[in-house]
């Protein structure tokens, strides 16, 4: 470990200025903290799009808050962009695209011309599509270049005192849409009132993918149990919103 954090201490060195694509994630979260750490001039900016929960957008304000950064919200409509709105197989490629290169642009404007993410060695840049778009627009990745795994990043999230460190992982309300459907946004607001809804019945790391018109519900395997018991209450909170409720009994890795 001490190695990789060396290695993660010289990049902040040599790039002492740098503009942060800050998700209120595990990663960036951590990156966030370990450049200031470092004594560089590290801004956030958080990219708001239709394809991120309110409470996700809270949770990153009240996260860099906490590590005393003032963070940066940037608006784009993704979903004007017709090759994400489409959904074809790399629509993260086209998406990424379209999000870094706005980053980029307001973050010269700011005076910062590198650009990082919290990309790790642990993300498989063969089954990302999105990573490519990274790649191309030279956006660097100090934890992946690092070495610094998950594991890793979440362990010295843990030791530095950052809530984060156990935080699931999250994935765009995107992915909740199958492969070429049209985005819409009434589909997005569907998806997102049913995964607050479980939120608020204590379900933290779910999913609600779409089934045609109906919710197929993802749990981790500890919370099947719990959510069978609750399915009352479970159908009385999504039968509005879609014509059927099913529970996928493979649930979350």
């Amino acid at each position: 470990m001490k190695e990789k954090l060396a290695r993660l201490n010289a990049f902040f060195a040599a790039h002492p200025k740098a503009a942060l694509a800050y998700s209120g994630g595990v990663d960036s979260v951590y990156l966030l903290y370990a450049g200031k750490a470092a004594g560089c001039d590290v801004r956030p900016y958080f990219v708001q799009t239709p394809f991120q929960p309110q409470s996700e957008i809270k949770d990153a304000r009240e996260l860099a808050a906490q590590i005393s950064v003032a963070l940066q919200i940037i608006e784009e409509d993704i979903l004007c962009h017709h090759q994400v709105r489409e959904n074809p197989e790399n629509r993260c490629y086209f998406c990424k695209r379209a999000l870094f290169s706005r980053l980029m642009e307001e973050a010269k404007q700011d005076g910062y011309q590198l650009v990082m993410d919290g990309s790790n060695a642990s993300d498989d840049a063969s089954d990302r599509p999105g990573m490519r778009a990274l790649a191309e627009l030279q956006v660097r990745s100090p934890l992946r270049e690092a070495g610094l795994t998950k594991a890793d990043i979440r362990a010295l999230s843990k030791e530095a005192g950052l809530r984060t460190w156990d935080k699931p992982a999250y994935a765009c309300l995107a992915t909740r849409i199958p492969t070429g459907r049209v985005i819409e946004p009434e589909l997005l607001q569907k998806v997102e009132r049913a995964e607050s809804a479980l939120h608020e019945l204590d379900f933290l790391d779910i999913r609600v993918r779409l089934y045609g018109e109906a919710a197929r519900l993802q749990f981790q395997a500890k919370d099947m149990a719990r959510a069978i018991e609750m399915r009352e209450q479970i159908l009385r909170l999504l039968r509005d919103d879609f014509e059927g409720v099913f529970l996928d009994l493979q649930g979350r890795a």
